[in-house]
């Protein structure tokens, strides 16, 4: 990765290098290293999605896609985090001008984002008063600020809505034990009736259209971008990132590993072969996949349009089937790995119970998305509040 703000962030081998050198620290401390921090907060990363006026790169989306798949070479765990902190600095640029000026105003931060409405927002002086516990925050650990979804406005008139709060006014809960993406932190939070003014909440309505306050003050179509295909796409890359790993790691393997007792050497066995050659072949489906999703929504978002319900199930479904399969493809390689890559140290069975978890987030509900994407395509009734 660069080493300077000022220059277009990227991803650098030494720098996955480095992520995997830390896999098994991060695993262990249950966070991220704090030199993991240390080099993501100098690399100019945080800047990729984040408006020109607040010093970023203001980038077309779909550049975070490769950033974060590349990362997963390294580190699920850490790619996860990293890739959520930038996204969450694009969510971030979808409120209103003054929420913005006010946490931007000592450049990129830091800001994990638990979606789920488990907090209630009472109405009170021009903004809530909120209360909640939410689950699965990512990144809490290094929190600068907390983006939290909340039921807000009075009992008759309530809707669901994102509301921004400084990290000082929560209460973290060490609960993150685990057997996969340990190294998230993903732990849970409570905040105790706190008032936040009104200008740091925006409704869920216009998060999911993409007609956000962010997206009229910056005019650009990276801000017009739905964000469930957002969040899922991005999402979807640590399992795509690591299903690499694990086939590269498994050629590596063939061309060193002598079959217990018959001393055979594995690279000659056609049915590894086989196993090698399958890999290579669905990894290119799937990234294929995962681009033409992306290069789909950017044309939409591009052309000015409003993004319909319809399209957007249909990034949803395609990430879906992106974690679907990259999980089955990491567990044949395995498979056929012996039972030497089943130690602790090896990469292999850690992308395994990464991706396993990955798999269980809620927008990778390989029923429910496909579901959804089959309904509205023959205008089917879909709930109001689907993950859409």
């Amino acid at each position: 990765m660069t080493t300077s703000s000022t220059s277009r962030p990227g991803v650098s081998e030494d720098f996955v290098a480095r992520l995997a050198d830390r896999a098994g620290e991060a695993e262990k401390l249950r966070r991220l290293p704090q030199a993991t921090i240390d080099e993501y907060r100098e690399s100019g990363l945080a800047r990729l999605l984040l408006p020109k006026r607040h010093g970023g790169w203001q980038a077309e989306f779909p550049e975070i896609l490769d950033v974060v798949r590349r990362m997963a070479h390294g580190c699920a765990s850490s790619a996860w985090t990293l890739g959520f902190y930038t996204l969450h600095s694009w969510m971030l640029a979808l409120f209103g001008e003054q929420a913005q000026d006010e946490v931007f105003a000592g450049g990129p931060v830091l800001c994990p984002a638990p979606l789920a409405p488990t907090g209630r927002g009472a109405p009170l002086d021009g903004g809530v008063r909120l209360t909640g516990r939410w689950s699965c925050v990512t990144g809490v650990m290094d929190a600068d600020w907390v983006l939290v979804g909340a039921i807000c406005g009075p009992d008759d008139a309530s809707y669901p809505a994102l509301v921004l709060l400084p990290a000082t006014d929560i209460r973290i809960e060490d609960v993150w034990h685990t057997a996969g993406m340990c190294a998230t932190g993903s732990n849970d939070i409570v905040v105790d009736d706190v008032w936040v003014p009104g200008h740091r909440l925006v409704t869920v309505a216009d998060i999911y259209s993409g007609t956000t306050p962010g997206a009229a003050l910056h005019d650009a179509a990276v801000y017009r971008w739905p964000m469930v295909p957002a969040l899922a796409l991005t999402a979807a890359m640590p399992a795509l990132g690591s299903a690499e790993l694990v086939a590269d790691l498994f050629a590596r393997r063939l061309s060193e590993r002598a079959l217990a007792y018959s001393g055979v050497a594995q690279k000659d066995q056609p049915s590894a072969q086989v196993r090698l050659g399958g890999a290579r072949v669905r990894l290119r489906a799937l990234r294929g996949l995962a681009d033409a999703a992306a290069d789909d929504m950017q044309a939409r978002v591009s052309s000015g349009h409003h993004v319909g319900r319809k399209a957007r199930a249909g990034v949803r479904a395609a990430a879906a089937h992106v974690v679907h399969e990259s999980r089955a493809l990491i567990a044949d390689p395995l498979e056929a790995s012996g039972a030497s890559a089943q130690f602790l140290d090896q990469p292999l069975q850690r992308a395994k119970r990464d991706v396993d978890v990955i798999s269980g987030h809620v927008v990778f509900d390989y029923d429910v998305s496909r579901e959804l994407a089959g309904a509205l395509e023959i205008g089917a009734k879909v709930s109001p509040f689907a993950m859409i």
